[in-house]
């Protein structure tokens, strides 16, 4: 697997632009918390190295993955900030239940993007285990949080 060797949270920082007057929104899963919310610490400090504040970081928990592009549009539309990071972690399970959830936020997100012509950012892991999830979000892997608040802070100026 390409991943098994690297961390993924790698970036030039340098190729990050630092960003001013823009609101932001965080949609962050309550399920998995004790994943999803060491993403969106890592996402949080990252965005405020890059210029954002406490009070232009606007943070919306939802019970689960599935809720998150419901959030996302929320902030868009009425709270209106200028791009939206969703995280979330749906790990498989016995069931189907991850491919219908993963494949149906990953569409919505991208609806989103397109019809509110801002950036809404897929932060949602989707691992097979536990552990795979643990190595992504601050693990050995890196943390998926930083790699979506540098997407976003590029999409931002696109």
């Amino acid at each position: 697997m390409a991943s098994s060797l690297k961390n993924l949270s790698a970036y030039n920082k340098e190729a990050v632009p630092t960003v001013q007057n823009k609101k932001i929104g965080i949609a962050v899963s309550e399920w998995n918390e004790h994943i999803t919310f060491a993403m969106l610490a890592a996402c949080i400090e990252t965005l405020q190295q890059y210029g954002l504040t406490d009070d232009t970081i606007f943070v919306q928990r939802v019970p689960g993955t599935f809720e998150l592009p419901f959030a996302a549009q929320q902030m868009l539309v009425q709270h209106q900030v200028d791009g939206v990071i969703c995280i979330g972690c749906v790990i498989k399970g016995e069931t189907d239940h991850d491919i219908y959830i993963n494949q149906s936020v990953a569409n919505a997100l991208q609806q989103l993007n397109i019809t509110q012509n801002k950036p809404v950012i897929f932060g949602v892991l989707t691992p097979n285990n536990e552990q795979q999830a643990l190595d992504r979000a601050g693990g050995k892997h890196g943390n998926k949080g930083v790699e979506a608040a540098i997407t976003l802070l590029k999409m931002l100026e696109v």
